[in-house]
């Protein structure tokens, strides 16, 4: 027995920002895409549920697995932008999906949340504890965004992406490195302002040495090289890093997927969303190797090897 993602999906907000909505920040739609490879990025209302947004999201995902919503066992949340302080969003998304009386929780370890969270997933199945475990990435951004600040404002978005995780028989072992430093914490962070605050160039140099280093440490795991991996998709804060993190992998461009251009930053949101949109696209093979990679506030940060869709995938 091993584990495989056996679905995704995706959910957006309908509002869309293109680069040039922040003109009056000093910058242009040039400057942006030169930088960061973002043109836009989707915005929450402001009244609007962060939960419902993360509940589509993981509706399509069961959907996409063919998984019915009583066979979910746990339910886990990555998120740092909650409606409420209590109780976490994973209780409300169950409820509104019809998962009856499940385990249901939120990780917050931002943008390397839904790494986390899906680590728990894993193991939990490994352990006989459960056969599918829906996990989810959602944020709304805009709620800590300072939108005065042309270094920030720019960078984020709103959305939510989900997997279902499910047990498999035979297959390749999924292998997972997480991690976090104390002492970096006022690199990126969100203060008691509830504004997020980032020192970008310290951020860049360590985005790409900790996704690239552990990505390398769990394809050692797997006994597996670069070219081993079907897809890369790694957290999607900044097109130059991610293609930073590829040439130092040794892993082509054409199996990296990127969607920063359309959804921006999304923090925890951003791995789900992109193998979504992956999946969508019809990129995703049954039993295609997959390398995952993020980093976030903590600092934190983690990557993975998992299958996707696993022929043998336990239903």
């Amino acid at each position: 027995m091993t584990v495989t993602l056996a679905g995704a999906g995706a959910a957006l907000p309908e509002r869309v920002l293109g680069n040039n909505d922040f003109l009056h920040l000093d910058t242009s739609d040039e400057w942006i895409v030169q930088r960061t490879g973002i043109r836009e990025r989707r915005r929450l209302a402001e009244d609007a549920s962060l939960a419902e947004l993360a509940a589509r999201a993981c509706g399509r995902a069961l959907s996409d697995a063919g998984i019915a919503p009583g066979d979910i066992r746990q339910v886990v949340v990555a998120t740092s932008t909650a409606d409420r302080i209590s109780p976490g969003m994973a209780v409300e998304i169950a409820t509104r999906l019809g998962i009856d009386q499940p385990a249901a929780f939120d990780v917050s370890a931002g943008c390397s949340g839904f790494m986390y969270a899906l680590d728990h997933a894993i193991a939990v199945i490994e352990s006989g504890r459960a056969d599918h475990v829906l996990v989810c990435g959602a944020e709304a951004l805009s709620r800590v965004t300072d939108h005065t600040d042309r270094n920030t404002a720019v960078l984020l978005g709103d959305g939510a992406g989900a997997v279902v995780v499910s047990k498999a028989d035979g297959g390749l072992r999924p292998a997972f490195a997480l991690g976090s430093d104390g002492t970096r914490i006022d690199l990126l962070y969100v203060g008691q302002d509830r504004l997020l605050r980032m020192r970008g160039r310290e951020i860049f140099e360590s985005a790409v040495d900790l996704m690239a280093g552990h990505t390398e440490l769990v394809l050692g795991q797997c006994g597996l090289r670069p070219e081993d991996l079907d897809l890369f998709v790694a957290h999607q804060a900044n097109a130059r890093i991610v293609h930073a993190v590829r040439r130092r992998l040794g892993v082509s461009a054409d199996r990296v997927f990127l969607n920063v251009d359309k959804v921006a930053n999304t923090s925890s949101a951003s791995i789900p969303l992109a193998l979504a949109h992956a999946n969508e696209q019809r990129l995703l093979d049954p039993g295609a190797v997959l390398g995952l990679a993020a980093f976030g506030a903590g600092l934190s940060w983690g990557a993975g090897i998992i299958t996707w869709k696993s022929p043998a995938a336990g239903r």
